[in-house]
C-alpha cells in the first residue's frame, strides 16, 4: 500500500506526523499512522505504524507493520512485522511473525494459522453403492426411515 511504486488510493487513510487522534477507527482500506492515536483500530486491510507513530490501541487488521511504538494488543489474520525501530508492548496474535534485529516485542505471542478447508470425503470404490454413487448403507438407512414413516401413517 504505502510503497514508493504504489499510488495512493482515495480510500487509504493517513494520520500524519504532528496529528493526534482518538476514538474507534474502522476502515475498509489500508491505514498508516505517523502521528499519535488512542483508541481501537479495526481495519480490513493493512495497518502501518511509521517511525514517528505512537499508538495506544488494540489493533485488528490483515497485516500490521510496526516501525514506531504500539501499546496494546495486535491481532492479524496475516503477518505482523516489527521493524528494527518498532516496539510492541502488548500481546500479538498472527499467522506469521517477523521481528527484525533491534525490534522489540514486550508481551506474549500466539501463532494462529487460518483453518484450511477440510478435504471432501472420498468414498472407497470397493464399497458397494447404488447407481447415484451413494453408499449402500445410506440407501438402506433411507429405506428404513421411509418404511417406518409409512407404517406410522398407515396405523
Amino acid at each position: 500500500m504505502f510503497k514508493e511504486n504504489k499510488r495512493w488510493s482515495a480510500s487509504d487513510t493517513l494520520i500524519g506526523q504532528g496529528t493526534r487522534a482518538e476514538g474507534t477507527l474502522s476502515c475498509q482500506a489500508s491505514l498508516r499512522i505517523e502521528g499519535e492515536y488512542r483508541g481501537d483500530i479495526n481495519c480490513k486491510e493493512d495497518v502501518i505504524i511509521g517511525e514517528s507513530g505512537v499508538v495506544r490501541s488494540n489493533i485488528s487488521a490483515k497485516d500490521v507493520t510496526i516501525s514506531g511504538k504500539v501499546y496494546g494488543d495486535v491481532a492479524t489474520t496475516g503477518r505482523l512485522t516489527i521493524m528494527s525501530s518498532g516496539q510492541l508492548h502488548g500481546s500479538a496474535t498472527a499467522a506469521s511473525l517477523i521481528v527484525q534485529d533491534g525490534g522489540i516485542l514486550s508481551g506474549s505471542c500466539r501463532m494462529e494459522r487460518q483453518a484450511e478447508p477440510a478435504a471432501p470425503a472420498v468414498r472407497d470404490p470397493a464399497e458397494p453403492s447404488d447407481e447415484a454413487g451413494r453408499d449402500i448403507r445410506e440407501v438402506r438407512e433411507a429405506a428404513r426411515e421411509s418404511s417406518v414413516k409409512e407404517r406410522r401413517q398407515a396405523g
